[in-house]
């Protein structure tokens, strides 16, 4: 296999507020970095109360100050206590196994290594995920110091454990969506981490797929039944594939054993392209669902994992970068910081992977511009 990089990333959705050209639906609704929200009381409401009251409404902020202070000073490590994590993951070690070693490199970057200064307690919940609500109970019950998840089931489990115990997100579709937290710039609560805004990036593998089969009618996109984000993101594929004239059809599964039959209804209902999502379901099958798709000859899209396992495209968040940036909100909060103040950020980083060589045993014929915005081609 002979693997190439360009550098021209053309359209691909990028921080600062730039939109990843997704027809009929909004791209990038907030910039990477939201802006702190200005409190209503300034200088002159105080002045305007009298200097006795101006007087004790600073006491009393400073006691708040103080109270708040308290848990944060309480989470700081002391002195020779080893930090413990606690990970909840949603697939099996294996399927996570790159992801992992981000993380731990990324803990290595504050001088962390496991098993000398620091402790991980691991929970997986091997892709079922009526399990996680259990696991993440264990976590609380074995008082770790915080705690690591990613997407909506891990992180819904994990706040649904602990309001207490904070909690760093690796990464998330859309956390606001599905009621995680609030704001991504004041999550509040014990929660942050990071997003790298899923329904918009699941619709824009939509408007891809079009661009390299411009003949294209016929879509099915893999949705985790048991998912709650699979709700806005389908609609936000719904809407582009309306945009482009396609039929977007929904395929929800619960488990790996029911791709096969998937797969035989796609061929029935003459489907020419599969966007797989990037739920640990499909991640962790990324090999046998190229495989099913090669048999009936359609197009796949999903994550990177589906284009290196010889698929079609690759598209989405840069994860091996985001899981180990995940160290930065760890390092931040064993050292004091209070998860509510750390707003949770957008990826940085994205990867556009294109298999020319399973493009070209589609018979497919891929636009100049397409291939010149790949940041990896195999062929």
């Amino acid at each position: 296999m002979k693997v190439r990089t360009a550098t021209a990333l053309g359209a691909l959705p990028l921080p600062g507020g730039e939109r990843v050209g997704v027809r009929g639906f909004k791209a990038h609704r907030e910039s990477v970095t939201p802006q702190p929200i200005p409190l209503p009381m300034g200088e002159g409401a105080e002045r305007a109360c009298g200097p006795s009251i101006a007087i004790e409404r600073r006491l009393f902020i400073s006691l708040l100050a103080a109270a708040a202070a308290w848990p944060r000073a309480a989470r700081a490590q002391q002195p020779g206590k080893m930090p413990r994590i606690g990970f909840l993951g949603m697939a099996s070690p294996a399927t996570f196994a790159t992801r992992m070693d981000a993380l731990r490199l990324g803990l290595r970057d504050f001088g962390y290594i496991e098993g000398t200064n620091i402790t991980i307690e691991y929970r997986w919940a091997q892709g079922q995920c009526e399990r996680l609500p259990q696991l993440a109970a264990e976590l609380f019950r074995s008082n770790v110091d915080l705690i690591v998840t990613h997407g909506t089931p891990g992180s819904l489990a994990a706040k649904g454990a602990t309001t207490t115990i904070p909690i760093v997100i690796a990464s998330i579709g859309d956390p606001v969506a599905v009621g995680i937290v609030t704001s991504v710039a004041r999550p509040g609560g014990n929660v942050t981490g990071q997003s790298f805004f899923n329904p918009e990036l699941r619709a824009k593998r939509i408007e891809l797929l079009k661009e390299v089969m411009p003949r294209l009618t016929h879509v099915a996109t893999i949705l985790n039944a048991d998912n709650p984000a699979t709700g806005p993101e389908f609609e936000a594929m719904a809407a582009t594939a309306q945009s482009l004239d396609l039929k977007l059809q929904p395929f929800r599964l619960r488990a790996a054993s029911e791709l096969v039959s998937a797969f035989e209804s796609m061929e029935q209902a003459r489907v020419q392209a599969v966007e797989t999502g990037d739920d640990p379901l499909t991640v962790g099958n990324a090999g046998a669902i190229v495989g099913l798709a090669a048999r009936g000859r359609l197009i796949t899209i999903g994550p990177e994992e589906i284009a290196h396992a010889g698929g079609v495209i690759g598209y989405g968040a840069d994860l091996v970068a985001t899981w180990r940036r995940t160290a930065v909100f760890v390092d931040k909060i064993l050292k004091g910081a209070n998860p509510a103040d750390l707003p949770i950020e957008r990826a940085a980083k994205f990867q556009f992977v294109l298999n020319l060589k399973a493009a070209k045993a589609l018979g497919l014929e891929v636009p100049t511009a397409t291939l010149l915005r790949a940041g990896e081609v195999i062929e």
